[in-house]
């Protein structure tokens, strides 16, 4: 009785592997020899569908780009090749991006910015399914260089060789154009994005990364890195960025 036992386990256990096999790439692997060919049909359309229109849903513009067959054929060696480390749906996107940086690699038709623009469409998903929240409002100092502005967990700052928040159907850069951006959700909880500059990130990453210093303690250490000749002028210009960022949410209040 325990060998038939053990024979039906292993048997039941090859069909799994043969139904899960064929689902993920029904073009490589036969369905298994007792299931009836509708059935499946149903269950291939099923997966497959429900996959593609998620991904496509979170990465618009990279949609737009391609063919029906190269987009379609890009989804489905995702689903053959890549070992998903997550049970949850929301997080397909992510592991889609993980396909495309680490298993991919560089077929014929790619675009050369692809790797640059999925990243960026993700982060808007990122964002928005961020459990974090802004603090309440305050008030904007009466001197804000002796302020520690802080900046908002909602806030992304990225560097990319191309600008991928102008590429469309209708522009496509083939050479590289490096890019700044910062990518937040504000406090009406909408994904935003800011072209920025060398010293604007700068600036965020050390107010993200050293809580201690004052903003003119900040504004020095710059001033020292670029060997400012006129750091009064960086100051003023300084101040007003905050000001502005204060205003859209990136920074989101002050200790």
């Amino acid at each position: 009785m325990r060998a038939v036992g053990c024979s039906a386990m292993k048997s039941f256990q090859e069909t799994q592997l043969a139904f899960a096999k064929h689902l993920r790439a029904p073009d490589h692997y036969p369905a298994p020899a007792e299931m009836d060919d509708r059935r499946m049909g149903i269950y291939r359309e099923l997966i497959y569908n429900n996959i593609e229109n998620f991904i496509a849903n979170v990465f618009p513009v990279l949609r737009s780009l391609l063919s029906d067959n190269h987009w379609h054929s890009m989804v489905r060696d995702f689903i053959h090749r890549h070992r998903c480390q997550t049970p949850y749906f929301l997080e397909i996107s992510q592991e889609f991006l993980q396909y495309l940086m680490q298993e991919r690699g560089k077929p014929d038709g790619d675009p050369v910015f692809l790797l640059e623009l999925a990243h960026y469409e993700w982060i808007e998903l990122a964002l928005e399914v961020n459990e974090a929240s802004l603090p309440s409002v305050s008030r904007y100092p009466d001197e804000p260089l002796a302020s520690k502005p802080r900046v908002s967990p909602l806030v992304i700052c990225l560097n990319y060789h191309y600008p991928v928040h102008k590429i469309s159907p209708h522009y496509q850069p083939s050479e590289p154009e490096p890019t700044q951006l910062v990518v937040y959700r504000n406090r009406e909880d909408k994904v935003r994005f800011m072209v920025a500059n060398a010293m604007t990130l700068r600036l965020l990453h050390l107010l993200q990364t050293n809580l201690d210093a004052s903003l003119s303690d900040q504004l020095h250490l710059i001033a020292q890195e670029l060997q400012h000749s006129q750091p009064d002028a960086l100051f003023g210009g300084a101040i007003s960025l905050i000001n502005d960022l204060f205003g859209l949410g990136i920074v989101s209040h002050f200790d």
